[in-house]
């Protein structure tokens, strides 16, 4: 996903097998054909209220974080309902004229539940067990769809998925951040 003019990166993948889920994300960050970070951390563990969800993002850096602080509080007022926290930021994020320019995407779970949180107001759960965002996420997708048939776990999924997406897409590399949460 484009994170501004010229930047692009990240690879985010949500993997849910064998009772839990596993966001891996990619390190690289690019501007035009220039590399201008591989080990960037888009994964990250939020405990708002001590409950845990696991969240990974695309697009712009300081604008995830600012999504990333809102879903926080919206968690806080809903604890336990990350799907409810989930409509409620997309709902702030597609009518408030400040988040409105903000431009990343979001994927968050609980352990339970994933969903795909976009600026245009969507609140996607994958019908497949998995979800994937950014430059090299449909790459990353397809793999783990493909994989989801064998009998590995849900961190081999994503780790094969993600390895097959970085030797594909060239906003993408092999430098992974990985998460697991379960309920």
């Amino acid at each position: 996903m484009a994170g501004g003019p010229g930047w692009h990166g990240t690879t985010i993948l949500a993997v849910r097998r064998g009772g839990e889920v596993v966001v891996a994300g990619d390190g690289q960050v690019s501007l035009g054909a220039t590399v201008i970070k591989g080990t960037a951390r888009k994964v990250r563990r939020l405990a708002p209220g001590g409950v845990e969800v696991v969240a990974g993002f695309a697009g712009s850096t300081a604008d995830a974080f600012t999504l990333l602080e809102r879903l926080e509080k919206k968690l806080e007022a809903a604890p336990g309902q990350l799907q409810r926290a989930c409509v409620e930021l997309a709902k702030d994020w597609r009518t408030d004229r400040f988040l409105q320019k903000l431009e990343a995407m979001l994927i968050v779970t609980d352990g339970a539940e994933i969903y795909v949180v976009t600026g245009a107001g969507d609140v996607l759960a994958p019908e497949h067990d998995a979800a994937a965002i950014g430059s090299g996420g449909m790459f990353a997708l397809a793999a783990a769809r493909g994989l989801m048939e064998s009998d590995l776990s849900a961190e081999a999924i994503a780790r094969r998925a993600m390895a097959i997406a970085a030797d594909i897409c060239v906003y993408t590399n092999g430098t992974l951040t990985l998460e697991r949460i379960a309920r």
